[in-house]
């Protein structure tokens, strides 16, 4: 005959959701024909990618002179003319510097040869290096010497004929015209990208709100509002950081060229430019940008002291901007994990080449937040945002499923440094614990692998026996837990005990029995709740669901337990087998109070079965259950210290 504590299982389905694959494979291959085009039309989406971005930072000045009262289409060509002024003014600045840099450079070969002839003296002097240096030089000499031998073998001998006329072929000189045709071929492709850039930059600003519209329209309407604020929220947010940072990056540019100008490096602006643009690329981009500076300088000065003081100066401009005034201007990071950065760097770079280097990052910056407001499109969040990709409580439940309990003691760890530890139980826990529970029902979670869950967590719970607990309080914004105190049908609230400390463990105290209703998962719970009793003064035992067989049960008459907490996890306990264990408890200890903890239910669950099952109390979080013992205990004090007065009951209006 089966005990009414067994739970029905059920067989998972092995059916394959086929739509759900077919979904799967036409996103591959929508991924495949977009990565395939962007590869194929760079030509094309370059620019479209640079304009895009370029918007982004031109929205606030366009909205800015837009609030002064300008006409929208006046100031988007305001904006424009002022910005390609700028860069026009720039790039001949640049390009002046680079003919005197390709000038200058014969001038330093002197110092050049003269180092390097220093560095082999340097080799010469020290032992190991010379021999290292010896030792190459005579395999070097090996295979010039074979080389050699085979060139001296003696050649067949051929018959004279007559010898070939040497022939000279002479080029004329440079026409206007070819000269003409150099100079538009060489320019023609950078005025291309750089006009299709400018004509798509005014009309994605003239255009702006109809593009968001049309973006809405595509993405669904069926939460119009929602859809806009976040819509409006990520363009804002997308704004405002691309903004702050290319005016983060010019102004280390500036710094950098006058600083490369003070030192005496020749072409600070080029350099400044470089490191404008190397900037947008994370964690490498100022070492990049600092490699071309340093060695010129390196060539310029005989010495060592302005190579080192131009590598002195990016790495303590880098270190400012880093570390000091980017955390100020918009946070910490760019919201990507470290290796989606270097994973779009490496994928942009091979789509685009070194344009698809710069643009990377912001590049997958969009995507992210895409990501993050767009249902359809949340998987760019999780592959690529640096947000944690489980739950607190989602890593507690994989981490307990392979029995790993020392990398959740860590996650408990950091919680505690925020919030106590009957918090950590109550919030993480028993919600992972509530998992488990539901993948026990649907009958994927076997037998032996919840006795694992529970090893796990009694091994979690003594590397965590160190640490103390608040007195228990009620939490203000959890529902109070519910009570059926004697035949009473109505379930009464619980009031949070009087700010009471906690009674002083005594040797004498009988324990508090906490009772596993069915299975080892309702045990682990159990554990969890007995661990925080004893922090408060209480001697607590943990009893498996065994114990409330008909055999196990006459194993805890003797020992005279004051109080009894049956542990079930979740809101699926029938009132029947509550109501059983209830009956049975009572009659082999009829003076205990028993309360029943439906851990993590619902407040109206737990009302109805608490009003059917003739427990002195109900309870749905250990913070509950912790304030419903310190009340029980100091009331009993109360008790023995005034025989007198009228006995109480936990729960009482």
């Amino acid at each position: 005959m089966s005990e009414p504590f067994d739970v029905p299982r059920t067989r998972p389905s092995d059916e394959r959701d086929i739509t759900r694959t077919l979904d799967m494979l036409a996103t591959l291959m929508i991924a495949t024909l977009c990565i395939v085009a962007l590869y194929a039309a760079r030509s094309v989406f370059v620019p479209i990618a640079i304009a895009v971005l370029l918007s982004f930072v031109l929205s606030p000045p366009v909205r800015l002179l837009r609030g002064l009262g300008l006409n929208r289409v006046v100031a988007v060509l305001i904006v424009v003319i002022a910005s390609l002024a700028v860069t026009f003014a720039i790039s001949a600045a640049l390009t002046r510097q680079v003919s005197d840099l390709a000038v200058d450079l014969p001038k330093y070969q002197a110092t050049i040869t003269s180092k390097v002839a220093s560095a082999r003296e340097l080799v010469a002097a020290n032992g190991l290096m010379e021999k290292g240096a010896s030792l190459f030089q005579g395999l070097g000499a090996l295979g010039h010497k074979s080389g050699g031998d085979r060139a001296a073998a003696p050649a067949p001998e051929h018959d004279e004929g007559p010898k070939p006329i040497p022939v000279e072929v002479r080029e004329a000189g440079p026409t206007p015209l070819s000269m003409l045709q150099t100079i538009v071929g060489t320019a023609l492709s950078p005025l291309e990208t750089i006009a299709i850039v400018v004509i798509f930059a005014i009309f994605i600003l003239l255009q702006r709100e109809d593009l968001r519209n049309r973006f809405i329209s595509l993405v669904g309407t069926r939460d119009l509002q929602r859809t806009t604020v976040a819509m409006n929220d990520a363009a804002e947010r997308l704004s405002r950081f691309f903004l702050a940072q290319t005016l983060l990056n010019a102004a280390f540019g500036v710094v950098v060229a006058a600083g490369l100008y003070v030192i005496g490096v020749p072409g600070p602006l080029l350099f400044g430019m470089i490191g404008f643009l190397m900037r947008f690329v994370p964690y490498i981009g100022a070492i990049v940008a600092a490699g071309l500076p340093v060695a010129l300088a390196a060539a310029v000065d005989p010495g060592w002291t302005m190579a080192l003081e131009t590598l002195a100066l990016f790495l303590v401009l880098e270190l400012a901007v880093g570390q000091f005034i980017e955390p100020l201007l918009y946070g910490r990071n760019t919201g990507l994990s470290p290796i989606a950065v270097v994973v779009a760097a490496t994928f942009w770079t091979w789509l685009w080449g070194p344009v698809g280097l710069v643009l990377s990052t912001p590049l997958t910056v969009c995507l992210v937040v895409l990501g993050r407001h767009v249902e359809q499109l949340n998987f760019l969040d999780v592959i690529l945002g640096d947000a944690p990709a489980l739950t607190p409580v989602e890593h507690f439940y994989q981490r307990m499923l392979v029995g790993d309990a020392s990398e959740v003691a860590d996650q408990a760890e950091a919680f505690l440094k925020v919030g106590p530890l009957i918090s950590y139980y109550d919030e993480v826990a028993l919600n992972g614990l509530l998992m488990a529970e539901a993948d026990f029902r649907r009958g994927v979670l076997p037998e032996g692998r919840q006795k694992r869950i529970k090893e796990a967590i009694d091994e979690m719970i003594d590397d965590l026996a160190d640490h103390t607990d608040e007195a228990p309080a009620q939490p203000p914004s959890r529902e109070p837990p519910v009570a059926d105190i004697g035949e009473s049908q109505a379930p009464l609230a619980l009031e949070p005990p009087p700010d009471h400390a906690p009674p002083e463990p005594e040797p004498g105290r009988k324990p508090v029995l906490c009772i596993a209703g069915r299975h080892p998962l309702d045990e682990a719970a159990a554990g969890l709740l007995a661990q925080i009793l004893e922090k408060h003064g209480f001697r607590a035992k943990v009893e498996p669901a065994d114990i409330l067989r008909i055999g196990g049960i006459l194993n805890l008459v003797g020992s005279g337990a004051q109080m009894i907490c049956l542990s079930y996890l979740g809101s699926e306990a029938s009132a029947a087998q509550v109501r059983y264990a209830i009956r049975r408890l009572r009659r082999r200890l009829p003076d205990a109070k028993i309360i029943v903890g439906f851990w993590r239910c619902e407040a109206e669950r737990a009302g109805e079965l608490c009003g059917q099952i003739r427990a002195d109390a109900c309870v749905t979080s250990l913070a509950e259950a912790a304030s419903f013992f310190v009340a029980e205990a100091n009331a009993q004090k109360a008790v023995i210290a005034s025989p007198s007065a009228a006995p109480v009951l936990a729960g009482a209006a």
